[in-house]
């Protein structure tokens, strides 16, 4: 185990990917120590920013990253990380594990922006609120999250799952416009509301909103009623309208929302 204290509020941005099991690895703690980061446009060494504890794991266990503190101006924690475990006690910043292939990332305050973007496989859990882009690809980009799991207890931003190729992202809260725009495949639950917009120029994938949404696209076309709904195994209780779209884009993508929740959606039904 590695614990990070910060050791004090950072004001400009931090660039930290660095921070990672497949970095720390094999490392000594005066190697760990002289890792190169940016704050601002200002080269540091970890140590600079971070009181470093170094604690021996156990052989048979990975090597895990505990980060004690308010790290919400530190990004790309996890980027590229393959296995181990990092836990942010406090808030997380933006490019949380971006291109993950492995590991499991848990935070238990919120994190920024791009939380998982382009992730292949691993499990990333925030405890509070996410960002927007959440699974996203970056702009100009079409390769968003391929595989993984990205779990949110609290609230997220706007594109979640933008360009999702596979994998599942779940949010227990809210979402605002645009989920899973662009989706490929995978699968976005919401278990709270959605503002709208979702699954604008999807071609595929899976999208439930168990809460309220004010309207569906036009370009999409309601072809059922559903009691319940299997996402990754488990069960989501309806009824629920599925409607297939985006038929825009010739999109063969599927949209779950439930019925009890959005009584003013009722008049799709004459169309069954």
């Amino acid at each position: 185990m590695i614990t990070l204290y910060p050791k004090r509020s950072f004001k400009v941005p931090v660039e930290a990917e660095c921070i990672s099991p497949d970095v720390f690895a094999e490392k000594s703690a005066s190697e760990i120590a002289t890792l190169q980061i940016w704050e601002g446009n200002r080269k540091r060494t970890l140590s600079d920013l971070f009181k470093i504890k170094h604690e021996s794991n156990p052989p048979s266990e990975e090597l895990s990253i505990r980060i004690c503190g308010d790290v919400s101006k530190v990004r790309k924690i996890g980027a590229k990380m393959s296995m181990g475990n990092i836990i942010v006690e406090g808030d997380a910043g933006m490019h949380l594990g971006e291109e993950m292939n492995g590991g499991v990332i848990t935070v238990t305050g919120s994190a920024g922006s791009w939380t998982g973007s382009m992730m292949k496989k691993g499990t990333i859990e925030i405890k509070g609120n996410a960002g927007d882009y959440i699974g996203s690809s970056y702009r100009g980009s079409t390769e968003g999250m391929k595989g993984g799991n990205i779990i949110i207890h609290g609230n997220a931003g706007s594109e979640v799952g933008c360009f999702m190729r596979k994998g599942l992202i779940k949010v227990y809260g809210n979402v605002e416009r645009f989920a899973g725009i662009h989706m490929r495949d995978g699968t976005v639950l919401i278990q709270g509301n959605s503002e709208g917009r979702a699954g604008a120029q999807m071609l595929n994938g899976k999208i439930v909103v168990c809460g309220y949404i004010p309207s569906i696209l036009p370009t999409f076309t309601i072809d059922d009623i559903r009691p319940k709904v299997k996402v990754n195994g488990e069960e989501a209780e309806g009824p629920f309208y599925r409607f297939t779209g985006d038929l825009a884009d010739n999109g063969d993508g599927k949209l779950f929302v439930s019925k009890a929740r959005n009584p003013h959606l009722s008049s799709y039904e004459e169309y069954l």
